[in-house]
């Protein structure tokens, strides 16, 4: 079987990139330039690893823990397919306007593409390939486990766009927010906890947002062993967004109707904004609760903020991204618990950030084979049972072969050299269908974000009511849906 892909439009083009006419007219409708050279075929008897050795590419990628594990350790990739990879690494805003660049301008800079679901693959989803022609053509290796192995939800989320059942990426990193907590602390103070709040204060999902709250005023009144009970990444930034979902879907407010469709596969029209319903109102009004007995420097503080806090011991707990146990574990070992995080009326939302890498469809020849073997070797059961072990970076694994493996499942528990293997069981029900929290996969969701983050921002500043707030942000987001996509 043989997919096409189909090519972006020029005023697409013309968008991402402002480049002229004449830079566009190589690009075809399977999404390879006219120029484009016969990908070589497999010798009988030939290694299908082998088949482009000597080849050089170009892996882009947003400076996430899998890269980093990778990029320190890709001499096993170059020695079992002879292929020279050259990785580039940036932040998102930065990746994102490179790769609208090189696929504008039609010289396929960049072969391999860390594919951020929402600032890349629904933008951009015409402009990458469909890695079914690939894991169709039994010429290339066969692909360890078939698409069934990665997880189902993060294969939709990170790989997926619309109607389509094209696959563009493959889940490369999972990132995903849970309630971190010093055990330490919880355990010392638990049966106090207990007595004056009048429920058990172990963090789980059966506690609620409103439970969140009570714990972290109590630890602000009663504990010396750390200054404030409580720390949230509500900078004017994305990670304000981030904090503030798992609060608003908790409560049954979203950003679209079928919020659940539009986040896990994604929509180019997803109808009138919904943040001025009662629910939307109510997160918001709680979220601006919660946010005032924080840490006060959570108004500075990205996901990196929170994590260096909880680190250095100026909260007690936090909702954070899973994969800052690395760094918990370094910095206070044994000390720090993972649970889902708390639920609001109408259930518990932990906020997904992963991503895929996928493959530009403007790469060509032998270059587009390479860059194949490329991402199945970098998204392979044995990779990521390395990065999970790699003192560089690491990440946590998408397949979910390699969480059944012995030697994975021991990690999750202490002593570990997985540490990021401790949160295992709160991202296992964190990933359920029903409790995974997605944002809207729309190509306009980054100005979305912005217009969303900045209202809250005024709302934690005092400077507007939560209503007010949310009706703001809804008119910027309706303005911004139907105009369209701008690059």
């Amino acid at each position: 079987m043989r997919t096409r892909t189909p090519a972006l439009t020029r005023r697409q083009m013309l968008r991402a990139g402002g480049l002229s006419l004449a830079a566009l007219g190589g690009l075809t409708a399977c999404g390879a330039t006219n120029a484009t050279a016969p990908v070589p075929g497999l010798a009988p008897g030939a290694d299908p690893w082998r088949r482009f050795a000597g080849t050089t590419i170009n892996f882009i990628s947003e400076n996430t823990a899998p890269t980093a594990a990778i990029a320190a350790n890709l001499q096993p990739f170059k020695d079992l397919t002879g292929i020279n990879v050259n990785i580039v690494t940036l932040a998102l805003p930065a990746l994102v306007q490179r790769v609208a660049l090189d696929l504008a301008g039609g010289q396929s800079q960049y072969d391999v593409v860390y594919a951020d679901p929402y600032q890349v693959l629904a933008p951009y989803a015409a402009g990458l390939s469909d890695l079914r022609e690939f894991a169709a053509d039994d010429s290339y290796p066969p692909l360890e486990g078939g698409f069934e192995d990665f997880i189902p939800t993060q294969l939709q989320a990170a790989g997926m766009f619309g109607d389509s059942d094209a696959i563009h990426a493959l889940p490369y990193d999972c990132p995903t927010m849970i309630w971190q907590y010093r055990k330490d602390i919880f355990e010392k103070h638990h049966d106090s906890m207990r007595t004056d709040l009048g429920f058990d204060p172990t963090p789980s999902a059966e506690r609620t947002w409103e439970e969140y709250f009570r714990i972290a005023k109590w630890i602000n009144d009663n504990v010396d062993e750390v200054p404030y009970g409580t720390g949230h990444q509500a900078k004017q930034h994305d990670s304000l967004m981030c904090d503030f979902s798992n609060v608003l879907w908790s409560y049954g407010g979203d950003y679209f109707a079928d919020g659940a469709a539009v986040g896990l596969r994604g929509s180019e029209d997803p109808g009138e904004c919904l943040l001025t319903s009662p629910e939307s109102v109510a997160a918001a009004e709680f979220y601006r609760r919660l946010v005032s007995i924080a840490h006060p420097g959570s108004l500075g503080w990205d996901w990196d903020g929170v994590g260096n806090a909880l680190a250095a011991g100026e909260i007690a707990m936090a909702p954070n991204w899973h994969e800052f146990a690395a760094t918990n574990e370094e910095a206070l070992p044994g000390l720090v618990g993972y649970a889902p995080l708390p639920r609001g009326p109408v259930g518990t939302a932990n906020h997904y950030g992963g991503t895929g890498i996928g493959i530009s469809a403007m790469s060509s020849g032998a270059r587009r084979g390479a860059a194949w073997l490329f991402v199945n070797w970098a998204t392979s059961t044995a990779t990521q049972l390395s990065n999970l072990r790699s003192s560089a970076g690491g990440g946590t694994p998408t397949r979910q072969s390699v969480y059944a493996m012995p030697e994975v499942q021991a990690a999750t528990t202490r002593p570990t050299e997985m540490p990021n293997m401790l949160t295992e069981e709160a991202v296992s029900i964190a990933w359920a269908e029903g409790k995974i929290g997605l944002r809207p996969k729309i190509p306009m969701w980054n100005e979305c974000d912005t217009a969303l983050f900045t209202e809250l921002s005024r709302m934690l500043a005092g400077q507007k009511t939560a209503r007010e707030a949310m009706e703001d942000a809804t008119s910027r987001i309706d303005g911004i849906v139907a105009r369209g996509w701008v690059a």
